[in-house]
């Protein structure tokens, strides 16, 4: 049930511009606990799942769905953060839905947030 988002984006060189290189603020379980905050940075967050059931022997693979959350401190930022993971990762997974953009009412900074759905591999 872990979508490999960080492994792929990773390689991904217009991710590691606007990210960080050789590590991306691409930011597990929805939260970047880092002080102070460095923008523009990513989330992601596990919302939905479910195992690909047989009716006999153990299941292969998982079905995961994905939220992203992109912040940054331009609404230009934020897209080109947004347009440039979706690139990175829609080989590899499917894009399912455009959650909107916002503004954080605190930090006044810019939100865009999107969902994939990957098929994971069981190792087993």
């Amino acid at each position: 049930m872990n979508a490999p988002i960080y492994l792929v984006a990773k390689r991904w060189p217009a991710v590691l511009a606007l990210l960080g290189d050789p590590e991306p603020r691409l930011y597990p379980w929805g939260q970047n606990d880092d002080e102070p905050k460095v923008y523009p940075y990513a989330t992601f967050q596990v919302v939905n799942g479910s195992p690909e059931n047989y009716l006999s022997g153990r299941p292969d693979a998982d079905g995961v769905t994905l939220q992203i959350d992109v912040w940054a401190e331009t609404p230009d930022s934020a897209r080109q953060v947004a347009d440039d993971l979706r690139d990175a990762i829609e080989l590899d997974c499917y894009i399912t839905s455009w959650r909107g953009q916002s503004r954080d009412a605190e930090t006044k900074n810019y939100r865009v947030s999107f969902d994939c759905d990957w098929i994971v591999r069981r190792n087993k």
